[in-house]
C-alpha cells in the first residue's frame, strides 16, 4: 500500500488539521480545532524530543503555544520531552484516570516482558523505563463524556491493554483515527522495521502490553468505527480499502496475528487500579540472565544501526 505522504518529508500530513513526526522509532502529532484555531500535541516523544516537537511547532503555528498536550499512554517514548516541553508551555496535559498514577510519581508501570520475542525491540525491552514520571502540576484526567477539552470535533476511546488507561482519539467527520499503541503499522518489536517504519499493521508492541485480552478488545472495538485513516505511534499512516482489509484481519484473528504465543501476561493479566501497579505473574521462559546475554549481542551488532538513527534525528 503507498503511504499518504513521501517518506522523504518531514512533517507528515496525515489528515485535514493533523500532522505527525517521526522521533527515530516512535511518532508524535499535532492537531487543530477549525473553528479555534488552537491546536494540540498528541503523545511527546523521546527524552530528546523536545527541540523537534518544538521546530514542528513552530513550522506549523508560528508563536502560537498548543492550548493542551494529550496523551494516549504515558510510556517513556510517548512522554519523553514532557519535562522540557512543560518548561516552555505551561499548559494542562489530559489523559486517562487509570494512567495517572504513572504521571504523577506513584506507581511503575507494568514490567517489559522480554520473552515475546520478535526481535531486537523486545529482546532489550527490559532496559526501559518504566517510570513513574512526575508532572503533577499539570496533568488533568480527561473528562469521563469522552470528550477531549477545547477539541470538539474529536472524541476519546477507551482502548486498554497495551497500558491500562490507553486511549485513542477519532475524528467522525472524516473517521480520522489516531490510534496510539492499540495497534501499530509496523512490527514494533523487530528494529529493523520500528526504524525504518517498513509498513506493516500489527498489534500493540508486544513487549509492554500486559493485558492481552483487554487489548484484543480494544482492536475490535478501534474497527467497529470504521475508520478512513489511520495514523498509530509507531510506522506511517495507511488508509483505504487494504488498510480496512488488514485490520479487520487483525481484529478478527488477533490470537494468531497479535498475541505472542508464550510470554509474561499471556496466560494472566498485570493487575492495576486508579492507584497503579497492584500486581503481576511471575517471569515466563528463560532465565533473565540468559536473555541479558542474548540482548547484549543484539545489541552490539545493531548498535551502528541504532546510533545513526539518533544522530540523524539530532
Amino acid at each position: 500500500m503507498n503511504p499518504i505522504i513521501d517518506e522523504t518529508e518531514d512533517i507528515l500530513p496525515v489528515a485535514t488539521r493533523v500532522w505527525g513526526r517521526k522521533e527515530v522509532f516512535v511518532n508524535f502529532y499535532m492537531i487543530q480545532d477549525e473553528a479555534s484555531g488552537n491546536w494540540a500535541l498528541v503523545d511527546a516523544g523521546l527524552k530528546w524530543s523536545a527541540p523537534k516537537i518544538i521546530r514542528m511547532a513552530e513550522e506549523l503555528f508560528h508563536d502560537r503555544a498548543p492550548s493542551a498536550i494529550v496523551l494516549t499512554h504515558g510510556h517513556f517514548d510517548h512522554v519523553g520531552a514532557l519535562p522540557s516541553l512543560l518548561k516552555k508551555w505551561n499548559v494542562p496535559v489530559y489523559a486517562h484516570e487509570l494512567e495517572l498514577p504513572y504521571l504523577t510519581g506513584i506507581s511503575e508501570y507494568p514490567p517489559a516482558d522480554p520473552s515475546v520475542g520478535g526481535g531486537m525491540m523486545s529482546a532489550i525491552s527490559f532496559m526501559y523505563p518504566r517510570g513513574p514520571i512526575d508532572i503533577s502540576s499539570n496533568i488533568q484526567k480527561l473528562p469521563n463524556d469522552g470528550t477531549i477539552p477545547g477539541f470538539p470535533e474529536w472524541r476519546y476511546i477507551e482502548t486498554p491493554g497495551h497500558s491500562p488507561g490507553h486511549i485513542s482519539l477519532f475524528r467522525e467527520s472524516d473517521r480520522v483515527l489516531l490510534a496510539g499503541d492499540a495497534f501499530v503499522t509496523t512490527k514494533a518489536e523487530s528494529a529493523f522495521y520500528a526504524l525504518t517504519f517498513k509498513e506493516y499493521l500489527s498489534g500493540p508492541p508486544k513487549y509492554f502490553t500486559c493485558n492481552w485480552a483487554s487489548a484484543k478488545m480494544s482492536v475490535l472495538k478501534l474497527l467497529g468505527l470504521h475508520p478512513e485513516i489511520i495514523a498509530t505511534g509507531h510506522g506511517k499512516p495507511m488508509q483505504g480499502s487494504e488498510m480496512r482489509a488488514q485490520l479487520e484481519q487483525l481484529a478478527i484473528h488477533f490470537d494468531e496475528l497479535a498475541q505472542p504465543a508464550h510470554g509474561r501476561y499471556i496466560q494472566e493479566p498485570a493487575v492495576t487500579n486508579r492507584y497503579g501497579l497492584a500486581t503481576v505473574p511471575a517471569r515466563s521462559g528463560i532465565h533473565p540472565a540468559i536473555k541479558m546475554v542474548a540482548a547484549a549481542v543484539l545489541v552490539f551488532s545493531s548498535a551502528y544501526i541504532l546510533y545513526s538513527r539518533i544522530r540523524a534525528s539530532q
